[in-house]
C-alpha cells in the first residue's frame, strides 16, 4: 500500500514498558509515534518493530502520553517541562489518579492542557483487543477530556468512563486493591490444587493469572500510591478477621459439645 499523502500527526510515548508497548502497537497505525524510554534497549524496540528517540523530541509533539511508573512522575513532568509545545495536551495512564493529577497540574507549564486516564485492562486482558474494555478519563486542566472520550470510543471501541481523580481513586481502591491483594495471598499459598478444582475456584486462579506478572510498581502504586487503599485494606482484613473469630468460636463450641 503505497503512504498516505497526509502525513500522521506526531504523538509523543514516554515509557515503552509492558503498557507502553501495548499503547504504542493500537497507536502506531493512527499517528507518528515518538517514543522515549532510557531503560529499554535499542535492541529491545527493534525487537517490538519501533525505534527511540530522545526525551526533547518525544515532549515536543502535540499529543505526549506518559507511560511510566507513578514514582517516576513527578522527575519526568520536571524534565519535559521545558520541551513542550504551548497547546500540547498531556495524558498520563497510571493506576491512581490523584496524585499524578496534582503531579502535572503542579508542575507542567500552564499553557498545557492535562488528561489524566487509566486503562482499565493491561496487557493480559487486552490480549484479544480493546473493543469493549473500559478506560476511566479525567479532566485536570482544559476542556478536551471528552475528545479524548470519543476519540477512544471511535478509533478503539473503548468504554469511556468520565470522573475524577478523587472518584477514581476511591472505587480503584476496592476493584483494583482487592484484587492485587488477594492475588498476592494467594500467590504466596502456592502450590495450590489443580486437577480437583470447581469453576469458581477456577475463576478465581484465572483472575490471579491476570496480575501476577504485574510489574511491583504497580502494586505498589495500586496499594501504596491510592489514598483510600488502606482504609479498604482495613476493613477487608477487620472482617476477616471477625469471620475467623466466628469460625473458632463455633469451632470450640463443637468441641465442647
Amino acid at each position: 500500500m503505497p503512504p498516505s499523502p497526509v502525513p500522521l500527526p506526531a504523538l509523543g510515548l514516554i515509557g515503552f514498558g509492558a503498557f507502553g508497548r501495548l499503547v504504542a502497537t493500537h497507536l502506531a497505525p493512527l499517528v507518528s509515534l515518538r517514543i522515549h524510554d532510557p531503560f529499554v534497549s535499542d535492541t529491545a524496540f527493534a525487537e517490538a518493530g519501533f525505534a527511540p528517540c530522545g526525551l526533547a523530541e518525544a515532549a515536543a509533539c502535540p499529543v505526549v502520553i506518559l507511560a511510566t511508573p507513578v514514582a517516576t512522575l513527578a522527575a519526568l513532568v520536571r524534565d519535559i517541562g521545558p520541551h513542550l509545545c504551548p497547546g500540547a495536551l498531556v495524558l498520563d495512564v497510571g493506576s491512581v489518579k490523584v496524585e499524578p493529577a496534582r503531579i502535572m497540574r503542579a508542575g507542567l507549564p500552564p499553557g498545557v492542557d492535562i488528561v489524566a486516564t487509566h486503562p482499565l485492562f493491561g496487557p493480559q486482558s487486552a490480549r484479544d483487543g480493546l473493543h469493549g474494555l473500559k478506560i476511566a478519563v479525567c479532566p485536570v486542566r482544559g476542556g478536551r477530556a471528552r475528545r479524548v472520550g470519543a476519540f477512544l470510543r471511535r478509533a478503539f471501541g473503548l468504554t469511556v468512563i468520565l470522573t475524577t481523580p478523587e472518584a477514581h481513586d476511591r472505587e480503584a481502591a476496592a476493584v483494583q486493591g482487592l484484587t492485587h491483594l488477594i492475588a498476592k495471598v494467594l500467590v504466596a499459598m502456592e502450590p495450590l490444587p489443580t486437577r480437583m478444582t470447581t469453576r469458581s475456584f477456577d475463576l478465581v486462579m484465572q483472575a490471579v493469572g491476570m496480575v501476577r506478572h504485574d510489574a511491583p510498581e504497580v502494586y505498589h502504586a495500586i496499594e501504596r500510591a491510592n489514598p483510600y487503599a488502606a482504609e479498604v485494606r482495613r476493613r477487608f482484613f477487620d472482617l476477616a478477621a471477625q469471620m475467623d473469630g466466628a469460625l473458632s468460636e463455633a469451632e470450640t463450641a463443637c468441641v465442647e459439645g
